[in-house]
């Protein structure tokens, strides 16, 4: 994969340095007081997570010297908005950002053209997207962002389609000690008659599960809810739900 190639844009990957949390801080200190020198530090101790991010995106017929400057821009963006206040590490900020900025120049450049009144909306979307999850600490329901712009739900979901990238269902989203969700663990059932874990198999088969692995799978598979809306629900983290509904399943197919 060209990923690997020792220099992109100039750079030589296999020098890249990291740094440690301790130092981040202390030069994001240093740049919030005005030093330049300081940011410039942060910027090249930071090009292994660019380069991290871009091999997301490998497989597109992309350039990939193209891809790392634009990575190095989100970057940079977000070295530029970067606040102690948002309570998390500097990497777990700059990653969303690196990668909104990636996905953005591969819309641009997609042959698939949308409108530019509909990219007009999903950009003002996103970046309503990107400020209340700022301001709030979690990410916006489609009603708050369309009320924050003062648009249509429908309009906004719409837009937002139009210019997103088709992802696989089985493509990891989350990894928490091995156990990954994948895509297709983020969506809802909506009882398809052809589903061969049917209402009545399973009415009969949870009998034997506890009381929370029973409530689990009848807002999963009953009501049609995503991992991310039972855990909400509940209390409990999407990777607690996903063990529990796999353990769940498990107990259920021993017993069909």
């Amino acid at each position: 994969m060209y990923y690997n190639k020792v220099e992109i844009s100039g750079v030589n990957t296999s020098k890249l340095k990291v740094l440690t949390e301790e130092q981040k801080s202390e030069l994001l200190q240093r740049i919030k007081d005005g030093d330049q020198k300081a940011r410039d530090e942060l910027i090249q101790g930071n090009l292994r997570l660019v380069l991290s991010v871009i091999q997301r995106f490998s497989g597109r017929g992309e350039n990939p010297d193209d891809l790392f400057q634009v990575g190095c821009i989100g970057l940079m963006k977000a070295i530029d908005n970067f606040s102690d206040e948002y309570g998390v590490k500097f990497s777990t900020y700059a990653v969303p950002m690196i990668t909104g900025e990636l996905r953005r120049y591969l819309r641009d450049n997609n042959a698939v053209r949308v409108s530019r009144s509909m990219r007009d909306l999903a950009y003002r979307a996103m970046q309503s997207r990107e400020k209340l999850t700022s301001e709030n600490m979690k990410e916006p329901t489609i009603e708050e962002i369309a009320k924050d712009i003062d648009a249509r739900r429908e309009d906004v979901v719409i837009a937002l389609e139009a210019v997103s990238d088709p992802v696989s269902l089985y493509e990891p989203v989350y990894s928490e000690s091995g156990d990954a969700i994948y895509m297709m663990d983020q969506l809802g059932d909506n009882n398809d008659d052809n589903n061969w874990l049917n209402e009545i198999a399973l009415k009969e088969a949870i009998t034997s599960l506890d009381k929370r692995e029973k409530h689990i799978l009848s807002l999963r598979f009953f009501k049609g809810r995503t991992q991310v809306e039972v855990a909400q629900e509940i209390g409990i983290s999407q990777a607690q739900v996903s063990r529990l509904e796999k353990g769940a399943l498990n107990k259920i197919k021993s017993q069909l």
